[in-house]
């Protein structure tokens, strides 16, 4: 109990932190800043709309599309620079030239190429998370011992072998340290994406409407959804997936469950 206690408090005391700042902007000018009483009310009459749901459902499709090939692509080429020392030369070179560049601003491109809809903020989304999943694994592959690949070698093993024996398993933490990273890339793009691009309903899309409309207590609700969501996603679910697959690291630096 007093384990959990310790490991809540200072996520409380953050929200804490931020609600009263909203409340002090509220005493200084009420007509910018909504009372935290007020956003609460906003928020549960807009869970009961549709429409919110909607938006919370056209962001999550976009995620759940555009983040899992990022992830996927990332992984291969990042193993691809392990087994290639040329490949991961050139990888590094054109990822350090392309990770230059905001990922929102490849959206007009790509609305010229695919038109509005979901396919350009998709895009966005890969474009986004792909760099810090595969410069992870690049960085995994370094570290693995290379005592296992020449004891892998003098047995015979292919290099599909190699792969699967000695850099999956050794690469394992990269690969959830890549996600996470990825996730934050992922998440802020895709709402970049449905503000600024061609969606015409999303979470991005509302949060721009409530504002084009002075509607501060919806901008407000949108940004607390928005930040839980992603609270939800990478320090929930992502951590406790990261701790099963990774438990013996936890249970060997005295964390325990």
């Amino acid at each position: 109990m007093i384990r959990k206690i310790q490991k809540l408090w200072p996520f409380a005391a953050a929200v804490a932190t931020l609600l009263l700042l909203l409340q002090v902007g509220n005493w200084v000018n009420p007509l910018i800043f909504p009372s935290v009483p007020s956003v609460f009310v906003r928020l549960y009459e807009g869970v009961a709309e549709p429409k919110f749901w909607k938006a919370v459902g056209a962001s999550m499709y976009r995620l759940l599309i555009g983040y899992p090939i990022a992830c996927f692509l990332g992984g291969v080429f990042g193993l691809l620079a392990g087994l290639y020392r040329g490949f991961a030369s050139y990888l590094r070179r054109l990822i350090a030239i392309l990770q230059s560049i905001p990922p929102i601003t490849w959206l007009p491109f790509l609305m010229i190429i695919y038109g509005f809809g979901d396919v350009p903020i998709i895009a966005i989304v890969i474009i986004a998370s792909f760099f810090p999943m595969a410069i992870a694994v690049m960085d995994g592959t370094e570290g693995v011992v290379r005592t296992h690949l020449e004891v892998a070698r003098v047995l015979g093993a292919k290099k599909s072998q190699i792969v699967r024996r000695v850099y999956l398993p050794e690469t394992l933490p990269a690969f959830m340290t890549g996600g996470q990273l990825a996730f934050g890339n992922a998440w802020r793009s895709l709402i970049a994406g449905e503000m600024f691009g061609s969606a015409m309903v999303g979470l991005g899309f509302s949060i721009r409407f409530a504002g084009e409309i002075a509607d501060m207590s919806g901008v407000i609700l949108y940004i607390i959804v928005i930040g839980v969501i992603a609270t939800l996603l990478d320090q929930i679910l992502m951590e406790q997936v990261k701790r099963r697959l990774l438990r013996w690291r936890y249970i060997a630096g005295g964390e325990g469950k």
